[in-house]
This record gives C-alpha cells, sequence and structure tokens, in this order.
C-alpha cells in the first residue's frame, strides 16, 4: 500500500500535465489580482498582502530549511516580516522540547531582516508594539544601494543558514540587480524566493501605473539570472503543488 507521502508526489506530479487545473488556476489569478484579492489576509493581525498557497509555502519552506536568518526587501504592512517571525519562534520551540529544555529560558538569535526604501511610521509603530518585534530588524534604504548591501552582507557573517525574500520593486533591472546582491546570501539547500513573478503571465493593460509589466518583471530577472547561476534551480514541484502562486518559477533552492 503507498504512504500518504507516495499519494501526495503523484498527485503533484498530474497537475504539471492537467491542463484543465492548470487553466483553472491561471484563471484564478488574473482575476483575483483584478480584485486585489491578495490584500484581504492578515499574518498574526497585521496585512500580508498574499495568496493564501504563498502563506503556506513559506511556513513549509522554513520548516524544512529552518533558517536563522531571512532576509525580505519590501516590507509594507509588515504581515510577511511578523509570520516568518512567527516560524522562527515556532522552530525555537519546537527545537526546546526535542531536547527537553523547554521549561528553560533559551536565547535565540533567529531573526528576520526586512529592507525598505520608505518604511510608513504607522506601519513601523505596528510592527514594533507586535510580540515578534524582538525577531524583527528593519532597515530603511533602497535594497539595492551598496551601503544597504554592504550592511546586510555584515549582519549575515554570523549565521549559518539564511533564507531570501525578494518583493520589492518589480522592474526587471530592480529585481535583477536584488539577485545579484543577496541570492548569493542563500544556504545551500534553502531558497531566495522571488515573489510577483506572475506579472510576466498578466496582460500588460493590468499595470497601467506601474514600471513593470510582460518582458519588465521579477519573472524575466529571474530567467536571465538562471542563466548563468546553475547553483540554483526552480522548485517545480512545489509551485506545480500550489498552482496558485504569485511565484511561479520564482521558488529557487540553492543547490550547490
Amino acid at each position: 500500500m503507498k504512504d500518504f507521502a507516495d499519494e501526495v508526489k503523484e498527485r503533484v506530479a498530474a497537475n504539471a500535465n492537467n491542463t484543465q487545473l492548470i487553466s483553472a488556476a491561471h484563471e484564478f489569478r488574473q482575476v483575483s489580482m483584478q480584485s486585489m484579492y491578495s490584500y484581504n489576509f492578515h499574518a498574526l493581525g497585521r496585512p500580508i498582502i498574499q495568496y493564501p498557497q504563498d502563506i503556506v509555502a513559506m511556513q513549509e519552506l522554513i520548516w524544512e530549511v529552518k533558517p536563522d536568518l531571512i532576509i525580505e526587501t519590501g516590507i509594507a504592512h509588515g504581515g510577511s516580516l511578523i509570520m516568518n517571525a512567527s516560524m522562527l519562534a515556532l522552530l525555537d520551540m519546537c527545537e526546546a522540547i526535542e531536547s527537553g529544555q523547554e521549561m528553560r529560558p533559551r536565547v535565540s538569535n533567529r531573526k528576520v531582516v526586512g529592507i525598505d526604501i520608505d518604511i510608513r511610521e504607522h506601519n513601523r509603530a505596528a510592527i514594533e508594539a507586535h510580540p515578534m518585534h524582538s525577531r524583527i530588524q528593519m532597515i530603511e534604504g533602497s535594497s539595492t544601494a551598496p551601503d544597504i548591501v554592504e550592511k546586510i552582507y555584515q549582519l549575515s557573517a554570523s549565521f549559518k543558514r539564511i533564507m531570501v525574500c525578494l518583493d520589492s520593486n518589480h522592474t526587471h533591472d530592480h529585481v535583477l540587480e536584488e539577485l545579484n546582491a543577496y541570492a548569493p546570501l542563500t544556504s545551500v539547500g534553502s531558497y531566495c524566493v522571488v515573489f510577483d513573478t506572475l506579472v510576466q503571465d498578466l496582460p500588460d493593460e493590468m499595470f497601467p501605473d506601474r514600471p513593470w509589466g510582460p518582458g519588465d518583471n521579477p519573472k524575466t530577472a529571474v530567467w536571465k539570472y538562471l542563466k548563468t547561476h546553475p547553483e540554483f534551480v526552480v522548485d517545480t514541484d512545489l509551485q506545480n503543488r500550489l498552482l496558485i502562486t504569485v511565484a511561479p518559477d520564482g521558488f529557487l533552492k540553492r543547490m550547490s
């Protein structure tokens, strides 16, 4: 008898060839983007502006990788910072339980670092008031500015397992700069997640007031980056499980 994990693998493999399911997922993404569906969700009280499927994907990846540091570009309302910080707290709790030390205070170095060119004061205040704030560090400035990049490298030097999430300016050039700057910090076996690659798959008229669109977006940046960085591969298994995601071709796993 097949175990549950094998059944899941078979279903996910079938998804890759299920044209009806893929088409339905694409239609949902397009219609839901027009209705700002992803703006309706919260993580521990803060707006997260993500599909629920991507929220689930991130908790799966964090549990799998067990990172010490998560680097995020783009903060907005801080929901992603809060959620990822809570996952790091859960990792610490689970490790304490497994070691039999759950009743003793434990100092953890695990943290999330968020970078944003403009951290709105009301968002900063809400994040700083949240119980997860002790695990969060916010840095204001352009994610591609040399001084900010240098600061992140200095900060990262004391961490062993690092995950990177890129979700700021979505133009090709900016995301490619972020990939060149931060993807190398990704630990082997960990992920660099590039959000909003789905811009490439949506009609150009959906972005009338944005500097990005089909042909100029995170997915085109990922495609170019991967041509010269074979150490990363797209986790197609994950996106075939999700189907509804803002990050098709954006879950980059570092293999070497």
